[in-house]
């Protein structure tokens, strides 16, 4: 068949594909350079950025309504993925902080002057009051990523804000609820306009490709989502992320407080983050969870969580008097969940955090080598918090998000350190973390109390026994820095000559015996002499610590009360670390029994002896031997 165009027809044409044309380079897209995301001008409008909220439904029912449970979402994106049918990814965050936390009142942490072996007195339970205004959940991420071309999600989590549910730090829910999400923007599970509406909200401005990122609790999130294998779900980057509730409140088999928070638990955290549930009325008067009848009408689920979760589940599971590893800790335990893990992940934290502390990142981002993910991290010196350089962040988002290929997953270098003396912004490349080249060396105790003793590669045998009296009311720092107690038992190598760089997770066994059946057992590594005023720095004393229950000597699962008098042999890890001790510093190893900021308070009095030829230190030092 022929077909014949006349002239003003072929016109016609020419022109309307003219303006198609046009219209389709006048479209806006994300513009990458070196490998990153660059802001573009045309997404750097935040007058002009769409900001909606919505509620999407879960698989779960944790608040007992009979219904299942809706968590509440925000999204902010540039408004071409309306004018221009712009598709684009996502960079998601979510948080159970975001409406509002419980004050801090007197009582509200866990009393820890007490015997171990019992309980302190009750705590008292504040209420937390909502913040917030729809449909602004959260401003974190927006700034820096909308301009650069993604569309940035937030999420309450469970029984926080205005999502239904119960709150239960760690469970089931708290990873099915960005899966959730993540599902929605993909086109798999339901959104809706109000929480108990019918009105379907569509993800249709978005490619459905996720990136999940957050510090602390909310680093924690999107670790728990990936934990699920969530297609879509495509990088992570923790920071500072809590991976186990055990290894958070509890440390070989003693109970052990986060840093700065001494008394808290699982049961304060869950006070402390419960902000929603308080307005929505319970109408059956019996309901039945688990085989237990609660016999009465609840005023609301607020009250329904705190009875089920609170008072039931965690007070029967979370078990102050042992402190040892059970079911409940277990499936709070992220590193259990792995197998199904597929996403990207770049882990960040910060040597010196002994709130969230480095062994979190650390076990997680082993695992996640070890099955075959991309995966590389990045430690800094400081505290908690602080995460990757931005240009570093872009890179993973670049690559994994909008599929520019800048070869992240080919680096040779794994891990990212930043110096003790250097910027946040200007890690150095290492191979790996530990450091290839670190060795293990065995450091022997030589005796000395109640002065100091020495640390040496060399094992002499015949040190004897020293003994330590326990005193909670001296802190660390004033038994590192003592020249004489016999509060703390300390040994020191000879001055060094040279710099070392430790880099690993040093590893301790102590031969022990107690006076009493129970005791706390404490380590620190120091850095001598110890350096104090307005010149020192984070990474001046503390080398790194450890904490255990010498009744966990064979078992984290069951303890056992040792007989007064009789050795015993336990061996644990101190914390991970990667540090550089100057030349003419001593490394200092302290043992001693209950630590002022973390550790129950028993009365002072407890006596442990330890077996010097029976104790070691297990220290990773970068050329080892010879390195030392």
């Amino acid at each position: 068949m022929k077909i014949i165009l006349n002239l003003k027809t072929l016109v016609l044409l020419i022109s309307v594909s003219t303006v198609f044309s046009s219209f389709a380079q006048d479209k806006t897209t994300p513009v990458f350079k070196n490998g990153e995301a660059q802001i573009v001008e045309a997404f750097n409008t935040p007058d002009k950025w769409i900001r909606h909220d919505l509620f999407v439904e879960t698989e779960f029912d944790t608040d007992g309504d009979g219904k299942l449970d809706r968590v509440h979402v925000d999204v902010t994106r540039p408004y071409q993925t309306d004018t221009e049918g712009l598709k684009l990814p996502v960079i998601y965050e979510s948080s159970p902080y975001y409406a509002g936390v419980a004050p801090d009142v007197d009582g509200v942490f866990w009393d820890v002057k007490h015997e171990l072996g019992t309980i302190g007195k009750e705590r008292v339970h504040p209420e937390v009051t909502r913040l917030g205004e729809r449909p602004i959940i959260s401003n974190s991420q927006i700034k820096t990523w909308v301009p650069r071309g993604y569309i940035v999600v937030h999420s309450s989590s469970p029984g926080t804000g205005l999502s239904q549910g119960s709150p239960t730090v760690g469970g089931d829910n708290e990873s099915l609820a960005p899966k959730a999400v993540i599902d929605w923007l993909n086109g798999r599970a339901k959104g809706y306009t109000e929480p108990y509406g019918d009105k379907e909200v569509k993800a249709y401005w978005t490619t459905g490709k996720v990136g999940m990122t957050g510090t602390s609790y909310n680093g924690t999130l999107p670790l728990a989502a990936a934990t699920t294998g969530v297609e879509g779900l495509k990088v992570i980057i923790p920071v500072a992320p809590n991976t186990s509730y055990y290894h958070y409140y509890r440390s070989n088999g003693l109970v052990r407080s986060p840093g700065g928070y001494l008394g808290e638990d699982i049961d304060v955290l869950y006070d402390y983050i419960h902000s929603g549930g308080e307005e929505s009325i319970i109408p059956n008067s019996s309901i039945k969870i688990n085989d237990a009848n609660i016999p009465k009408a609840f005023k609301n689920k607020r009250a329904y969580s705190n009875t089920m979760v609170r008072d039931t589940e965690m007070k029967n599971g979370m078990d102050r008097i042992t402190g040892d590893y059970n079911d409940f800790w277990a499936g709070r335990d992220y590193l259990n969940d792995m197998a199904p893990m597929k996403a990207a992940l770049l882990m960040s934290h910060g040597f010196n955090d002994w709130n969230v502390m480095p062994e979190h990142s650390y076990r997680i981002y082993k695992k996640a080598k070890d099955m075959g993910l991309t995966t590389q991290i990045y430690y800094h010196q400081f505290g908690h918090g602080g995460p990757p350089p931005v240009s570093m962040m872009n890179k993973w988002f670049t690559q994994y998000l909008h599929g520019i290929d800048n070869d992240i997953e080919n680096e040779p270098n794994k891990a990212w350190i930043v110096r003790e003396d250097d910027k946040m912004s200007e890690p150095t490349a290492y191979k790996d973390y530990p450091n290839p080249e670190a060795k293990n060396i065995t450091l022997h105790l030589t005796s000395g109390a109640p002065e100091t003793g020495g640390l040496t590669t060399t094992k002499t045998s015949k040190q004897g026994k020293e003994t330590l009296v326990d005193n909670y009311s001296f802190s660390g720092e004033a038994l590192a820095r003592a020249e004489i107690t016999n509060h703390r038992l300390l040994f020191v190598t000879p001055k060094l000559t040279e710099a070392i760089h430790i880099s690993g997770v040093p590893q301790i066994t102590v031969r022990l015996a107690s006076n009493k059946p129970t005791a706390n057992l404490s380590v620190w590594l120091v850095s001598l002499p110890w350096n104090e005023g307005r010149r020192s720095k984070i990474t001046d004393n503390i080398i790194t610590r450890g904490w255990a229950d010498p009744q966990n000597h064979n078992s984290l699962t069951d303890s056992e009360p040792l007989k007064p008098g009789k050795f015993y042999e336990i061996t644990f890890d101190l914390q991970p670390d990667d540090q550089i001790i100057k030349a003419g510093q001593q490394i200092g190893l302290m043992i001693f029994s209950s630590d002022k900021e973390y550790t129950l308070h028993p009365k002072p009095g407890t006596e442990l002896t330890i077996d010097l030829d029976g104790t070691s230190l297990v220290l990773p030092i970068v050329g080892g031997i010879d390195g030392f």
